[in-house]
């Protein structure tokens, strides 16, 4: 055979196996169950009981406001392909039936997940690994037994951690401690153990007249620590922490808001070590 033509049969069997391959991985692809999520938070818990058996795309980044975040159409086109679209319902005002709808999308569940309370906290956090996991199990309930005993063992996890923080905490006296923190902060520091005096807004909300309130508040109660919300405002309790002289930490409520906390466990565990860093405890 000649050199020319050996060429062209190697290269027809590699355009083949390739194609083969791509295929492959297409057909692979497509069977899976498209879900999207509004925040990393309901991602997190998506990855973890659903495994390999789903894709999941996220719409609005682990470090953002929700509520502030601007949905563009780039966005709701995440939604014409997928099977499920899990959403908070406190952020239902940017998710619109007519944003949803130009998705064009007749065969996508939307589940809005109204659960109360800090999704930091292991009980609220638990609650939600079961609503999510019927959310799934209802678009998909061939895999009905997969999901729930993936769902069982993270709450497993969930568990085992809550309460070995818990344990941690126990001793540290945080009781003593007076402090104020964001609302979106509150079910979460309640749960450490600390103080709450009062608890403040986003920075849009802290007029003069509420500083003030604040401020004096905090002189009163002898506030020794200020507690911001990464997601609704950073620096919403900056100037109050200045004019207290008292410590201020920046937490996060939504897994991967910080470097290297992509999961729930890594994410408690910088808030606590966090808390306890700036209580010296």
């Amino acid at each position: 055979m000649k050199k020319t033509g050996i060429i062209a049969a190697t290269l027809l069997v590699v355009t083949i196996v390739a194609s083969l391959v791509l295929s492959g991985c297409a057909a692979d692809n497509s069977n899976k169950l498209k879900v999207v999520t509004s925040t990393s938070m309901i991602s997190s818990i998506v990855e973890r009981i659903a495994a390999d058996r789903v894709d999941v795309v996220n719409i609005i980044p682990p470090a953002q406001c929700p509520g502030h975040f601007d949905v563009s159409p780039g966005d709701i086109q995440k939604l014409a392909d997928a099977a499920l679209f899990l959403m908070h319902g406190w952020q239902g005002e940017k998710f619109t039936g007519e944003l949803i709808d130009s998705a064009n999308n007749p065969d996508l569940t939307i589940i809005i997940l109204n659960i109360e309370g800090n999704w930091m906290t292991p009980a609220v956090y638990q609650k939600a690994i079961d609503n999510i996991t019927a959310a799934i199990v209802q678009v998909d309930e061939e895999n009905a037994s997969a999901y729930q005993k993936s769902a069982s063992e993270l709450k497993d996890i969930v568990a085992a951690k809550g309460a070995g923080i818990e344990a941690e905490l126990s001793g540290k006296n945080l009781a003593d401690i007076n402090v104020m923190c964001a609302e979106q902060q509150a079910g979460f520091i309640a749960w450490t153990g600390l103080n709450i005096v009062r608890t403040f807004g986003v920075p849009d909300s802290l007029t003069p007249q509420v500083t003030k309130e604040l401020v004096d508040k905090g002189r009163q109660e002898n506030v020794a620590l200020i507690i911001d919300n990464l997601q609704s405002g950073q620096d919403a309790g900056a100037g109050l922490a200045e004019e207290l002289g008292c410590s201020r930490i920046i937490l996060s409520n939504f897994p991967g808001g910080f470097d290297d906390t992509e999961t729930w466990e890594k994410a408690i565990e910088r808030n606590v070590e966090l808390i306890l860093e700036a209580v010296g405890r």
